[in-house]
This record gives C-alpha cells, structure tokens and sequence, in this order.
C-alpha cells in the first residue's frame, strides 16, 4: 500500500513539474543555484516537488518493511497511471504507438512482480563490494547518458536520454537508502551516518538537476515513463544484485523474468518523441509524438 501511494503522487508529481519545468527559464547547470531558483519561481513545479517529497516518504518507509525488488515491481504499475492523467487529467494526447510502450512496460513489470519469489522481512543486509561495483555502473552509465550529444548520441533524443539518467540516478539514489535502512535497524541513527548517505544526496541532486532539464527539453509521456521504468528496472536489479533478493528457482517463471526485461526494453524503443526534420515532417521510423 506504501508503494502503491507511491506511484500515484510521484506520477502527479511529475506531471506538474513538467508544467512548471516548461514554463521556468532553461536549466543551465553551469549555474546550479540560479536554475534552481528559476524552477521553484515556477508554482506548478513547486507544487510538484511538494507532491513528489510526500511520494519520497512513502517510497522510504516501504524500503523500510519490504524488499527493494517488491517495492519497485509495485511502483512499476505507476506507468498505467501516469498514462490515464496524463490524457484525461492534464490534457496530453498520447499516441498509439505511446500506449503500446506504456502498456508493454506495465505488463512487464507486472510479469515481475509476479513471477519474483516471495521474500519475508526488510530483507536490506548487503554486500559491501556488490554494492560499490553495482553503483558505481550505474553513477558510468548516468553520466554517458546526461553527456548524450557531447559524445555522438542523437541530439533530439536528448530529453528522453536525459530522462533516463535520472531514472538511472535516483535508482542509485534507492539502493543507497535501502542499505541506509538496513544500518539504521542494526545500528540506530548512527546509521545514518555512512558514505551511502553522501551518495545517496549526490544522486539526488544530479537526478534533479537531468529531470528538470529533461522535462523542458522532452515530452511529458515519455520522459516521465522512462525516468520511472530506469528506477524501477534499476531498483529491482539492485534488490537482486545487492541485496540477494532470489531469483525463481522454477525454469517456466525464470523465463518469464527474462521475457518482462525484454518488453521493457521493447518498451524503452517504442516511447521516444518522433524525430523532425526541419521541414516539420516526422520520419517513418521514428514514434509518435505526445503533444499538449
């Protein structure tokens, strides 16, 4: 129940930072403070952060109670949800081709939530080296995406990429806070204190500065799906990779995990904007647009 709050104020949350993101001045990260000045004088992504630090807490005491790869199978479901407000609430036309991504993704993530093993308790002890390896690809591969265009990445692809990373980062960001957790209720508040929580407050901080500019730079649909999808494949990733969240041991639900991960990606594939040339038409082989 947690995480299912979870997934509604995060989804709300973000749909009123995209409206507010869009309306503030471009984030310039060689101006940190400025930008985020700029985007806090925006009421609507004031109003969204507020939502989406209530969504903060829920998903926190979640990874509290439960395993990090559940709790992210549950908020998984979010990307339904986003769709539905996104189109009926706040106005966006979204695509077919973009509701076959969004309902691809759900259906893989559901697959997982379903075919993963039940696991009693937190579940959050943790290997310390895991943990290093695990973050530290994750810290690489947020970094190649944020760089995007710098390093030969297709430039009007930039917001999803940018969309990505932050997924990416604030996944880093909920591996750390579940090893936190873990500390915390062997160790008291002086858990608390630990090189996690600096990295827990490096990827915050870098996921919020590549959302906001992903927002403005992408549209909502998209950005916003992939930003969830990243965090919830890296999360899950994590609980197993980090934390020994099992596998299925059974051949026929084994599959079926691969074949969720496959769809997600299939999904990743289908929910981009569409590539315009500068004559204004879209080309073939690009998706649909989501436009408001």
């Amino acid at each position: 129940m947690l995480a299912l709050v979870c997934a509604l104020a995060t989804n709300i949350g973000f749909l009123f930072k995209h409206r507010g993101a869009c309306a503030a001045p471009a984030v310039d990260i060689r101006r940190p403070l400025w930008s985020a000045k700029s985007l806090y004088s925006s009421p609507l992504f004031a109003i969204g952060m507020v939502i989406a630090s209530g969504a903060w807490i829920f998903h926190v005491a979640a990874m509290a109670v439960a395993p990090l790869s559940i709790v992210q199978s549950v908020l998984a479901g979010g990307v339904v949800l986003l769709a539905i407000m996104a189109e009926r609430t706040f106005g966006l036309q979204i695509s077919g081709r973009q509701w076959a991504g969004v309902c691809l993704t759900a259906v893989g993530l559901i697959l997982l939530a379903v075919s993963l093993p039940a696991v009693r308790g937190a579940h959050s002890r943790f290997s310390v080296p895991g943990m290093i390896a695990f973050e530290a690809a994750l810290l690489i591969a947020g970094t190649l995406l944020i760089m995007g265009p710098r390093i030969g990445a297709p430039a009007q692809h930039h917001g999803f990429m940018l969309g990505a990373a932050s997924g990416i980062l604030f996944g880093v960001s909920d591996v750390s806070i579940k090893a936190i957790s873990g500390m915390i209720g062997n160790h008291g508040l002086v858990g608390v204190v630990s090189p996690w929580a600096l990295v827990t407050l490096a990827a915050s901080v870098a996921a919020f500065y590549s959302s906001a500019k992903g927002l403005q730079d992408g549209d909502a649909v998209p950005v916003i799906a992939v930003t969830g999808t990243a965090a919830n494949v890296t999360g899950i990733v994590g609980g197993i990779i980090v934390f020994g969240d099992p596998l299925s041991g059974h051949p026929v639900t084994l599959a079926i995990e691969f074949v969720a991960f496959a769809l997600v990606l299939v999904a990743a594939w289908l929910t981009p904007a569409p590539v315009r040339g500068v004559d204004g038409q879209s080309f073939a082989a690009a998706p649909a647009v989501a436009t408001t």
